[in-house]
């Protein structure tokens, strides 16, 4: 990603495995593939920006309520998709990711999720945690 172009918050960037295993009959990467990169995606957001051990270690933990995906493009065997996932929303219980998953020059698939933080004691909702929340209202304002 250039310097030049503003990043969303939170975002983060990877590159795709494509495995012989996420190949379906017709030869193309299987949609329940796109669900595991959402999860990688995830969680190498939280590892860079809200690590997920540190969450637990305090009794809480995101889950996810939703996820969407908009397929586009098909990817196949010998393709390099690239995800991106970025925070859109903090609201005082739910927070919203957006994802990209492309090739050079074409958007494959748009996804979204949304989810919670809960107690894992008590298994209930809580706030945003405010460490997060500073966190995203920092990234807005630059």
């Amino acid at each position: 990603m250039s310097e030049i172009e503003q990043r969303k918050p939170f975002e983060i960037e990877l590159q795709l495995p494509v495995k012989t295993y996420d190949i379906d009959f017709a030869g193309i990467v299987s949609n329940i593939v796109y669900v595991r990169w959402l999860e990688d995606l995830r969680l190498e957001m939280l590892s860079s920006f809200f690590p997920l051990q540190e969450q637990v270690a305090n009794g809480f933990a995101p889950i996810v309520l939703q996820t969407t995906i908009d397929y586009k493009q098909s990817i196949q065997m010998h393709d390099r998709p690239i995800g991106k996932m970025w925070m859109e929303s903090l609201a005082s219980l739910r927070w919203v990711v957006g994802a990209e998953i492309s090739l050079p020059g074409k958007v494959s698939a748009i996804a979204q999720q949304t989810g919670i933080f809960v107690n894992l004691e008590t298994k209930k909702p809580i706030r945003i945690p405010d460490r997060l929340q500073q966190q995203y209202n920092e990234s807005r304002s630059t």
